[in-house]
């Protein structure tokens, strides 16, 4: 069920038009052990294709980007070394293979999803009005869980567009239209020089392998003005990928004193995070990502900065998670994700945040395992016709362990040996 191939170049863009294809890699076969396992992007490719419609985008150095119209607008997986390489993205083969869907979330994968904020509180999009805000509770909105995007792009564009038209309704019972499109495109070496500055030298350097790509999220408000009183809503995109024994998430803030910014980080959305698996250094915040764990923390409007990270030292691969973020996010709305009734404040939320899976109680599966690097943007009184946007970029380096040391430096302001010591006193 492949429906499309569009390649563009990290330094040039150029464009083959779409077709149908189905590259079979010879000999490989899913691992017996398969969700959450590493695996070459032939295999994820060849799998995905045997379920949904796929569209890629690829490039001539063997980046390629996989997306999944019909399970929300997903991108579900990507690599930087053509169909043998590496597919980073989680995908959930048993939910795929039991083909039952699931109201309160249709965990298929994917490396970047699209959701609104907030997940929590008086206006929460998960929870009906007046139900407790538990798992059991807790409910995907249709609009975000089931269906297909339409794809809008034209075959020579450099990019997919995908489109879609949602109605919501948030726990105090403010009802939402909404029209939200989706860009999915491969960076270019312009790009990573515009966000990355002087790292990009090393990223396209020829001791590594990159694949780097952005979506750009837009929503169109096509019902009345919003009220900041009856709720808003924010543009929230995850990315899931495999966890590792040895995957650490790497968050950089902003440093300065508790009692102006407070605390550092926000760790206790699902109770306490034992100290083994969360690590504050003087730069940057470390969580553990080895999908055993439930947790999740959170980097607040007073000291998020508009990049994170994760860094893989098994499979030797550096992550590295870009979004648009206002210059000054205080001066904004960020929605309140946490699970509570009422929210004392709705509109102070976290700018970014990131999830481990694990069980979720005892005799409870996890839904990975996997992990999580999330950004939001600001929620705005949008009045009809007007959009809210956010852009979201995820880029992958694999290759030698030097440039990547210097990569995470120049990026994300930390030392990956001192990582590797603080997390496993190695």
């Amino acid at each position: 069920m492949v429906s499309g191939m569009r390649s563009c170049s990290l330094r040039v863009f150029f464009t083959l038009g779409t077709g149908i294809a189905l590259l079979l890699v010879a000999g490989m076969a899913w691992a017996e052990d398969g969700k959450g396992k590493a695996m070459s992007y032939g295999e994820a490719r060849q799998y995905l294709a045997r379920h949904t419609k796929i569209y890629e985008l690829l490039d001539e150095h063997g980046a390629r980007v996989l997306i999944c119209p019909e399970w929300q607008g997903r991108v579900m997986t990507s690599t930087c070394d053509g169909l043998h390489g590496l597919s980073f993205g989680f995908i959930n083969k048993d939910f795929i293979d039991a083909g039952k869907p699931n109201p309160h979330f249709n965990n298929y994968g994917g490396e970047d999803r699209f959701w609104l904020s907030p997940e929590g509180g008086q206006f929460s999009l998960w929870f009906k009005k007046g139900a407790e805000q538990n798992l059991d509770n807790w409910f995907t909105p249709p609009a975000l869980n089931e269906g297909a995007w339409e794809m809008i792009s034209r075959p020579r564009d450099p990019f997919y567009r995908m489109r879609r038209r949602m109605e919501l309704v948030n726990a105090s019972g403010t009802e939402f239209k909404l029209e939200v499109t989706r860009d999915v495109r491969l960076l270019t070496s312009a790009d990573l020089q515009r966000l990355f500055g002087d790292a990009a030298q090393d990223l396209t350097s020829r001791k590594v392998k990159l694949v780097g790509y952005e979506t750009i999220n837009r929503v169109v408000n096509l019902g009345e003005p919003m009220q900041k009183e009856k709720g808003l809503v924010s543009i929230w995109i995850l990315g899931m990928f495999n966890a590792g024994p040895k995957t650490v998430v790497i968050v950089p803030y902003r440093p300065g004193d508790e009692a102006t910014l407070g605390p550092v980080v926000k760790s206790d959305y699902f109770g306490p995070i034992p100290p083994e698996r969360l690590k504050i250094l003087p730069e940057a915040i470390l969580f553990l990502a080895d999908g055993n764990y439930r947790s999740k923390i959170g980097t607040s409007q007073k000291r998020a900065r508009n990049v994170a990270g994760s860094m893989d030292f098994v499979h030797n691969v550096l992550t590295l998670v870009h979004f648009t973020m206002p210059e000054d996010p205080t001066q904004h709305l960020y929605m309140n994700n946490m699970w509570e009734l009422p929210q004392a404040e709705p509109y102070v939320g976290d700018v970014a945040n990131s999830y481990n899976d694990g069980p979720a109680g005892p005799d409870k599966p996890g839904l990975g395992p996997f992990y999580e690097i999330e950004s939001l943007s600001p929620a705005k009184e949008l009045k009809h016709g007007e959009t809210l946007e956010h852009a979201h970029r995820t880029v992958h380096i694999q290759g030698d362990y030097e440039t990547l040391k210097s990569i995470a430096k120049k990026v994300l302001g930390v030392d990956l040996d001192t990582v590797r010591k603080t997390m496993f006193s190695e």
